[in-house]
């Protein structure tokens, strides 16, 4: 059995975030793999324990609210104190 979920996790090449490694982004309303992705950054989530906050992109004619994002990404946030904030 195959488990598809309708979330990317992609690094920005050439970057550097808090804990020295390549920014990483969830990738929102793409539901296979992508090779490249052009988007627009909507959101960060911003991690209180944790010293890597991850950027939520989605495409141009995409749009989430808060509660939403929140609902896509439980699965791996879940785990840590954060907040979604989109300006």
């Amino acid at each position: 059995m195959i488990l598809y979920i309708q979330l990317i996790t992609v690094i920005f090449p050439n970057t550097l975030s808090e804990d020295g490694e390549e920014i990483d982004a969830y990738i929102l309303g793409v539901f296979s793999p992508v090779d490249e992705f052009k988007g627009i950054c909507k959101a960060i989530v911003c991690r209180y324990d944790d010293n890597e906050n991850k950027l939520i992109v989605v495409p141009k004619d995409k749009n989430y609210s808060i509660e939403q994002m929140e609902a896509l990404l439980e699965f791996q946030e879940r785990f840590f104190k954060h907040k979604i904030i989109t300006e």
